[in-house]
């Protein structure tokens, strides 16, 4: 009997058979007697039909083939692998969601190849966009999804990942929606700076526990290495009113809202920064909101003198 090498990465994208789908079908491979699908492999290595070959260790007599297939790299296994996966019927929807991420991410890396030079970093560059926006319009087609959600499941792939690193075991619980988390906390887990990820999983998987910060005497929340959460003050505005038009109004308010808390934002952070430096930095954002305010002040003008 053939010894194939089973690759851990490209075994993890398959999902798992249940212990009633395993054995039966290895009641239908024992019936047979053979193998009537041939085992594919990229060289001496398995990339599809684990399951198949696990039965095959316990049943050497039964006969089987094997089809090599010709690909140039581990992104392209991968890919393949995804995509043949994605035909299959019986998939959660976590599952196809992980695998069109899945297949978008290894599509886009085979696409890129080995370029690691400068002069090909720069000559592909434009390719490797086109190719890649070709890639997601494609994978989203074959899907029957929109090109957003091809991209959205890149980055619910990735948070999968990273809580499979942190947990093993538990991205097969969140694909077979034993363990349920949202979409959008695999996005922000995805997102999260490395030393931030443990503490985010925590939050996702127990958010019962997750201490909130209590804010200080001033109302201002403060936590450590992260900027200070100003109070919530409620603002009234003269303009939302019946003297001004019902579709502008919100605008109107909105732009008030806004210088308001500029304002008040500013005051606070020069009142609270001791050091002339911080205070100079400070004055910098300032000016340069200035300068705007003042070259849209011009500009208006210029309109208004326009029409008039």
């Amino acid at each position: 009997m053939i010894n194939l090498k089973i690759d851990p990465e490209f075994q993890s994208q398959i999902p798992p058979l249940t212990d009633d789908e395993f054995k039966q079908l290895e009641e239908n491979i024992l019936k047979e007697g053979k193998l009537i699908s041939p085992l594919i492999v990229w060289g001496n290595t398995l990339i599809d039909g684990h399951n198949r070959y696990a039965i095959l260790q316990k049943h050497p007599e039964i006969y089987f083939s094997t089809m090599p297939l010709p690909f140039e790299s581990r992104e392209e296994v991968l890919a393949w692998i995804c995509k043949n996966q994605l035909g299959r019927r019986n998939l959660t929807p976590e599952q196809k969601y992980y695998l069109m991420g899945k297949q978008y991410e290894a599509e886009k890396a085979a696409h890129g190849g080995d370029r690691k030079s400068s002069d090909a970093k720069s000559s592909s560059l434009k390719a490797n966009l086109i190719d890649n926006s070709k890639t997601c319009d494609r994978i989203a087609e074959e899907n029957g999804v929109s090109k957003d959600t091809v991209i959205r499941a890149s980055k619910y792939m990735k948070g999968v990942e990273i809580a499979e690193e942190l947990i093993p075991g538990l991205k097969q619980s969140i694909l077979s929606g034993q363990t349920k988390v949202s979409k959008a906390d695999m996005h922000r887990l995805a997102r999260m700076a490395y030393h931030d990820r443990a503490q985010t999983l925590q939050d996702i998987l127990h958010p019962e526990l997750k201490v909130e910060p209590t804010p200080d005497v001033d109302g201002v929340i403060r936590v450590p290495g992260k900027a200070p959460v100003m109070p919530f003050r409620k603002f009234e505005s003269v303009y939302d009113s019946d003297a001004y038009p019902e579709d502008v109004r919100y605008e109107y308010v909105a732009l008030e809202e806004l210088t308001t808390r500029f304002r008040i934002s500013f005051n606070y952070q020069l009142e609270q920064m001791p050091d002339n430096a911080q205070r100079d930095v400070i004055l910098e954002i300032i000016h340069k909101h200035k300068d705007y305010l003042t070259s849209l002040e011009a500009a208006l003008a210029d309109v208004k003198d326009q029409t008039a």
